[in-house]
């Protein structure tokens, strides 16, 4: 764990990328399609930047959030659930015409996403000179977290903005993954998922069988750690010298859409108390299913002690 004397400023972690708000519609049967389906709809912030940020506030780690949000509703909802979050939104920029990101969701009767749409254009006012107005922020953080809802310019500037400190990448989409393709030398640790590292590297992992071979790959390209989650199989993990799949089974699936987000954050903290391989993924798998138990994006029982007590009962390979 990292220690710090009262008289320094904490190490902080700076996340960058997509906020916005979640709508999720749940059906109560088998959905439907081309009608009306009787269910729940909900609303919540989210994001995959801000979803990180949120949950590493929860872990206690020092977070600060460098998003664009609209003047509207929204927006302010965003901003003040992030400040009540403990996230720093100080580097937050306003857009005054622009709408603030939506993601809507629809999800079938096991709780899984069938399918979802996102607007989220004002991502694109994260430009490399908006993101240079915070160089001081990033050049001092422990660890920089981004999103590849960044437009390639931005992950370029950032990629060359990294003065020695990690840089975690979450690759959000498989329409979204190749924007950090070239800037894979720069990636300490990369967070994908099956299809998406199909889409980036053009090899196919249908088998896990293939995944070492996929994570050659990107070791190859300069990615120092790559985690490749694979839904209820678990994850798939390298270093460039050990590799394997590990699984922690979840008791209760509510909404999938928040583990990947608590997954990178559990990714982050592991970094910053400086656990090994094995318990980085430990612990991240099990942030994962603790979001996994809850039908917001965000577990609000989230914390280093749940954590750790669904890892110490729930460690099955």
């Amino acid at each position: 764990m990292i220690s710090t004397p009262s008289h320094i400023q904490k190490p902080y972690a700076v996340v960058i990328g997509g906020a916005n708000m979640d709508i999720y519609g749940s059906a109560n049967e088998d959905i439907r399609l081309k009608d009306s389906n009787p269910g729940r709809v909900t609303t919540s912030p989210g994001g995959v930047a801000r979803n990180i940020a949120e949950n590493l506030a929860k872990l206690e780690v020092s977070c600060h959030l460098i998003a664009a949000v609209g003047n509207d509703l929204y927006g302010d909802k965003i901003i003040q659930h992030a400040k009540t979050a403990g996230i720093n939104v100080e580097h937050i920029l306003r857009v005054g015409d622009a709408n603030t990101s939506t993601y809507l969701s629809v999800l079938d009767n096991d709780n899984d996403t069938m399918v979802a749409i996102s607007d989220m254009d004002i991502v694109d006012h994260l430009t490399p000179k908006k993101l240079k107005s915070h160089d001081k922020l990033i050049k001092q953080a422990a660890v920089i977290v981004a999103d590849t809802n960044l437009s390639e310019e931005a992950l370029h500037y950032l990629s060359d903005r990294c003065f020695g400190q990690p840089l975690f990448v979450d690759t959000v989409s498989a329409a979204k993954a190749c924007r950090i393709k070239p800037f894979l030398k720069s990636v300490h640790t990369l967070k994908t998922n099956r299809l998406e590292a199909e889409t980036i590297s053009a090899m196919p992992a249908s088998k896990n069988d293939n995944m070492a071979q996929m994570a050659k790959w990107f070791h190859d390209q300069g990615v120092k750690r790559l985690f490749i989650t694979l839904g209820p199989d678990g994850v798939f993990y390298s270093d460039g010298d050990k590799h394997g799949i590990k699984t922690i089974k979840p008791k209760t699936i509510v909404n999938t859409s928040g583990a990947g987000d608590a997954f990178v954050a559990g990714l982050t903290y592991g970094w910053l108390e400086g656990f090994n391989l094995m318990n980085t993924v430990q612990f991240s798998l099990s942030s994962a299913n603790v979001a996994l138990s809850h039908r917001g994006t965000i577990n609000p029982e989230m914390s280093v002690g749940t954590v750790n007590t669904f890892k110490e009962t729930n460690n099955n390979e």
